[in-house]
Order: C-alpha cells, then structure tokens, then sequence
C-alpha cells in the first residue's frame, strides 16, 4: 500500500529535497500549499508530516509557537508521525565536541530557546516525532543558506570567506542526503520510540579542511580566509536579522560533530555522498563557464 507524505514548506530548502526523496522511493507527496490547503484536512491522509515549516529568525519567538501547535493538532487528527529537521542550537555555546543522543539540551541564548520549546511541544504532545538534526546545510542550489551566501562567494578568486577560526571541526550535512534519511527513518518509523532524536553525521570538516575539500571538488587552489563580522555588526540598527546571526556567532567558533552511530543502525544502506562531490554540485551555481561569481539576490 503506498503511503503518504505530507510537506510542509515544499519550495524550501529542506521542503523541496524532502518532497522529492519521497516521491522517488514510491511514496505519495502531497506538497503543501498555504494560500489553497487546510492542513487538518491535508493531514488526515497523511502518514507522515514533513515540518520543512521555516520563517526568519526575526520572526521565530512569534511565529514557531503556534505553527508548532497547529502541525501537532494535524498530527493527533490524523494519527502522521512528525519529521523535523533539527539543528545544534539547542546545545548551547557549551556543547560538548562529540554531540550524542544523551548530550543534554542546555542553550538559553533566544533561537535556542524556541528550539528547545518547540522540541518539548512535540514530545509533551505524545505526537510520534523524528527529529533528524544535523549541522549546516549544503545544497545544489543557491537557497540562502551560509555556505552559498557566505563562504562561497570569493570562491571564484581562490578563497573561502571563513566565519571563524580556520582549525575548529564543524558539522554540515548535504541536503539530498540528508532528505534520503528521513525517507529511510519514516519507513522505519513503527521500530522507533515515539519521540526519536537522531543525529545525521554528515562531513565534520574545519575551515581548512572544507577549503581543501572545494579545492579538490573545482580542481583549483582554494584558501580559507577569516570572514569580517563588522558589516553584520553595522547593519544590526538596520536589519533585524544581523543581532540573531551574531547570536549564533558561538557556532563557528565552538569545535562540534554529530554522532551518527544511531542513524547508522537504522538505515545503514542510506546515501553517503562523497564531500567531493557534494561541494562540486554545491559549488556549480557559483562558478559559470567562464570562472566568475554567478550573482544572486537571495537572504540567508
């Protein structure tokens, strides 16, 4: 029988691979539209509930809340387990280097805050959730995320503009792998504990490792360079975005990698695509034919 997936936020980063993993490993997907669907309605047919929900960070403490409540009532109506994609801010600027399941959730800085609230709202519910939580996100398009916005940028003239110190370990996570896994954790679903939450490996690289890396996917020499937060630091009067970036500031200086021995046991036969390779596909929309910057006018 096929099953059914409901996702939220289908044209989103997360959403967009989400949707298309499922579909190609057979299931259903309904891709959620705000201005036409009701999502009650919507969930009542779903077996699982991909929450690829995403607002600025400007607007969690307002909104989070009560899109989480509204994804848990779809989810009791329905009887859908819940897939989110976690992060690291739940840890705090005092994570520990080796992040496992019993690493305790202790952030009390704002983002991290709603993100240890929104996660106790799913599991106080009794809804049937999966966090898949993972660090930053590569992807094979310009989508607003900081490798594309930030550190890629120079990369058509040899450089990697790096957020932090170049020698500190820090996790990302290839999205199409990363939406593969969900796939492989729903269809595994009735093995898991109602509120699992599992880490996704993904590459644990530091500044000059994923230079290295870039260089090795664009066969060029590629250097990482320390990245100015002054501009971030101006702007904060006027974009309210830049005070919650400089927040998350700790991320790039705290060393940090996700233990995937978990996901690992669950779905051993999950894609595990080579960095190389990843970064030449992530790396493709910011290189043209003739070696310059392609220019893009997205946000992170």
């Amino acid at each position: 029988m096929t099953q059914t997936a409901l996702v939220l936020g289908p044209s989103g980063r997360i959403g967009r691979h989400a949707a298309e993993a499922f579909a190609a490993a057979g299931w259903t997907v309904h891709r959620f539209d705000r201005a036409r669907d009701d999502l009650m309605q919507a969930a009542r047919k779903a077996d699982v509930i991909v929450n690829a929900w995403n607002v600025p960070y400007s607007q969690w403490q307002s909104t989070v809340p009560g899109l989480t409540q509204q994804v848990i009532a779809a989810a009791k109506a329905g009887g859908a387990t819940v897939i989110i994609p976690g992060n690291i801010y739940v840890f705090g600027p005092d994570m520990p280097p080796h992040i496992g399941p019993t690493t305790p959730h202790r952030s009390q800085h704002p983002l991290g805050r709603v993100r240890r609230e929104m996660e106790a709202a799913y599991r106080d519910a009794g809804v049937a959730t999966i966090i898949l939580r993972a660090g930053d996100y590569l992807d094979d398009e310009a989508s607003g995320n900081w490798f594309d916005m930030v550190l890629a940028k120079p990369v058509a003239k040899g450089r990697l503009s790096y957020p932090g110190p170049t020698d500190r370990p820090h996790a990302w996570a290839w999205l199409p792998d990363v939406a593969a896994a969900m796939v492989g954790l729903a269809e595994r679903r009735a093995d898991l504990p109602r509120f699992a939450d599992i880490a996704f490996p993904g590459y644990t690289l530091t500044g000059e490792e994923l230079a290295a890396a870039c260089a090795a996917a664009l066969h060029r020499p590629v250097q990482a360079k320390r990245m100015s937060w002054l501009p971030i630091y101006l702007a904060r009067p006027f974009w309210r975005e830049a005070k919650h970036i400089l927040e998350m500031r700790y991320l790039w200086n705290v060393s940090h990698q996700l233990d995937g021995e978990e996901l690992d046991r669950l779905v051993p036969d999950r894609p595990r695509t080579p960095v190389t390779s990843a970064l030449a596909r992530a790396l493709q929309h910011e290189i043209d034919p003739d070696q310059s910057v392609t220019r893009r006018a997205v946000a992170i």
